[in-house]
């Protein structure tokens, strides 16, 4: 806090949000009842800005568990792109593509080079991104079911 405004005097709003703020980390178990009072009693009787900041120095702005309820906001924004980038199906669809597109790439070329038209790789392609697709739904119902547990 810069000196300057250390020393402009503290309004009685401010000395509420102070002690609002104390009773609040006291719910949380930062706070013993005694250092709870008499934090109170210090806010109460702060002239300066500067006084009630030393009250509130050591304590965190923000509780951890702010941080986890606002990634569940997120993921629940994202709805069902965040199973994009769920660990666990990254690297399965990657190797999906990336098979996929080297048989390609080989029917391709004999095509080219006057072999028969079938598109045998449509048996890797298929049958693979129905159980990957089958295995995205899954995790994410997984998902779901977690979320609304928790």
């Amino acid at each position: 806090m810069a000196d300057s405004t250390a020393q402009m005097r503290a309004s009685d709003a401010e000395r509420d949000r102070v002690a609002q703020l104390l009773r609040e980390h006291a719910d949380r178990g930062r706070l013993a009842d005694g250092e709870l009072s008499d934090r109170l009693a210090e806010a109460e009787g702060a002239r300066t800005r500067g006084q009630l900041f030393s009250l509130t120095a050591d304590l965190p702005e923000r509780d951890l568990a702010e941080f986890v309820e606002e990634r569940a906001v997120d993921r629940e924004r994202r709805g069902g792109l965040a199973l994009l980038g769920h660990p666990a199906l990254v690297l399965p669809w990657v190797l999906w593509g990336g098979v996929n597109a080297v048989c390609l790439a080989v029917w391709l070329t004999a095509l080219l080079a006057g072999g028969s038209g079938y598109p045998w790789f449509l048996w890797v392609l298929v049958p693979w991104g129905a159980v990957m697709l089958f295995v995205t739904l899954g995790v994410g119902a997984i998902g779901l079911l977690r979320g609304r547990r928790g």
